[in-house]
């Protein structure tokens, strides 16, 4: 008998993974409305190119701008990514548009008057908000399908190129703001930002190794490979103990995945014996390319 193509459990999963990542959203929104924009303070990516806008026209709102662009990334990305990513990005952008169209004209003051203050407050709130968001199968979409689509076609260093293009950025806001003191808070935001996105959550590019032992490593890979796209590795093992030939399977991913590939597992095999380490870098394919 085929099921159901939606079960109850993953249309509840589904409903509980939106809302922590409206909710990771929304802090992402408020961090920047309450504390960066009013005094002229960005970051990086879409949300920062929004921001060199709305610095240069204020009548065009940070929402508007964002939501314009990352359409026109989706767009370019659908083909080449797929539909399931930009269905999913599209949801993304539409809720932070939405946030800016909230927070953003609530806050014309900062919260605080110290301006390196908003700088610390507003960049630990938007990490702390996206990586909540990430760590729920969220994305902010913007820079990273720009990336992503350049991954397709060559092997691209994804750490160093993000931060090539939010220098780039961020530096372009001198010549809108002319001051160098708001550059300077600028480029503490960016590193602020990354920090409270790692500490809170690891950071969604923190990668992970996955062994596991199960009698149903096949389905299981299958699994990853059709829902995440992903790769996994079936080795031979041998029980010390038992003296018997059992697969292991090995899955290397990122922390964005992290989640998805436990659920699965669960899912198919609530009795596999799971190893989960963090790794200090990965690179090759889908991942970052060796720097030397």
């Amino acid at each position: 008998m085929n099921k159901h193509l939606y079960s109850k459990k993953e249309i509840l999963r589904t409903c509980k993974n939106y809302l922590f990542i409206t909710i990771g959203l929304a802090i992402f929104t408020f961090g920047w409305s309450a504390f960066l924009l009013p005094v002229k303070l960005m970051g990086g990516g879409v949300s920062g190119i929004a921001s060199l806008i709305y610095f240069a026209n204020p009548r065009i709102p940070v929402g508007l701008s964002a939501f314009i662009l990352n359409g026109i990334f989706i767009a370019v990305a659908w083909k080449i990514l797929g539909s399931k990513f930009c269905i999913a990005t599209g949801i993304c952008t539409a809720i932070v548009s939405a946030g800016f169209a909230i927070f953003q004209p609530m806050f014309t003051q900062p919260l605080v008057d110290d301006t390196f203050m908003c700088a610390i407050i507003g960049s630990g709130l938007a990490g702390f908000g996206v990586a909540l968001a990430l760590n729920y199968g969220g994305n902010t979409g913007g820079t990273d399908i720009i990336i992503m689509i350049i991954g397709k076609f060559r092997r691209v260093a994804y750490g160093k190129l993000t931060m090539y293009i939010n220098v780039f950025i961020i530096a372009s806001s001198y010549l809108i703001t002319h001051s160098v003191e708001k550059l300077v808070y600028s480029f503490v935001v960016m590193i602020a930002y990354t920090i409270a996105s790692d500490t809170f959550l690891d950071g969604h590019r923190q990668t992970y190794q996955f062994m596991i032992f199960s009698k149903k490593n096949e389905e299981i890979a299958d699994k990853i490979n059709s829902e995440l796209k992903r790769g996994a590795t079936l080795l031979k093992g041998v029980g010390s103990y038992s003296k018997k030939e059992s697969d292991v399977l090995l899955v290397m991913v990122h922390k964005s995945d992290k989640t998805q590939v436990m659920r699965i597992i669960k899912d198919t095999d609530k009795e596999a014996f799971v190893s989960i380490a963090k790794t200090n870098a990965v690179f090759g394919k889908n991942f970052d390319q060796i720097q030397l």
